[in-house]
């Protein structure tokens, strides 16, 4: 199968909380459950470069390079293989008014197009330069911004480490309009990760993503890494079968 779209993610920001599995509980797509980490719970403030993107092998004009910021979840769905480990999202945010309305119209993708920009300092960082990374989105007319700088070289992440749980999932999940879901499949090679500190995350998460998050992203993150990204390949979607839904929670 070819994919449908393919881009090169790059200095992904990811900003760990560990939420109460409540919150997320209502925003579980039908036919997964969420998926932990040590018995915990997670959420995550994510900003990246969206680069060299193509849609079918077509660059699309002037939307081929934004950035995207999104809050997001994990999820995990028993496949005939075994369990798939994949993501949800409360919000993605993007610059580009064409694809948060073709993500919300066709596919029910919880995009919302507001003014973005970043700043990425990262020349000499694999060689263990402190780097820095910062993405910003304007939201009900001020700036909110996620932004570290990175320590040392970056490693890949070791099996059952927290930074293996966050960076690989290979499945995003999406609940559809009549209460069904939408399951695709995420390629991409394994990322090493930098440390990240001096961490800020400047936003009004009340307006943003609803006052039940407000206890969680405003304190201090569980852990907080800049991913070096690749290039990734996304393929279409499929509908996941009503016998599916599971609500035990997981082990």
């Amino acid at each position: 199968m070819r994919p449908f779209l393919t881009a090169t993610w790059r200095y992904l920001l990811m900003l760990n909380y560990e939420v109460d599995p409540k919150v997320l509980a209502p925003l579980v797509p039908r036919g997964t459950e969420l998926d932990t980490w040590q018995g915990k719970t997670f959420a995550s403030m994510v900003g990246f470069r969206f680069l060299d993107t193509r849609v079918r092998g077509l660059a699309v004009p002037f939307h081929r390079d934004f950035d995207e910021v999104n809050l997001r979840y994990y999820v995990r769905y028993r496949g005939p293989e075994g369990w798939r480990r994949g993501v949800a999202f409360v919000r993605e945010l993007v610059p580009r008014w064409a694809i948060a309305t073709v993500a919300r119209v066709l596919y029910n993708e919880p995009y919302l197009a507001l003014p973005m920009r970043h700043s990425v300092e990262m020349q000499g960082a694999e060689q263990g330069t402190r780097g820095r990374v910062e993405y910003a989105w304007k939201h009900a007319g001020q700036w909110h911004r996620l932004a570290a700088h990175t320590r040392g070289t970056p490693v890949s992440s070791t099996e059952g480490s927290q930074e293996e749980f966050i960076t690989e999932h290979y499945w995003g999940y999406t609940p559809q309009r009549d209460g069904g879901c939408a399951e695709y499949r995420v390629e991409h090679p394994r990322w090493s990760v930098w440390q990240a500190e001096d961490v800020t995350f400047d936003c009004d998460v009340s307006r943003l993503y609803g006052d039940r998050f407000v206890p969680f992203l405003r304190g201090t993150p569980a852990s907080a890494f800049v991913a070096d990204g690749s290039g990734v390949a996304v393929y279409p979607g499929t509908r996941l079968s009503e016998a599916s839904h599971v609500t035990a929670p997981a082990a």
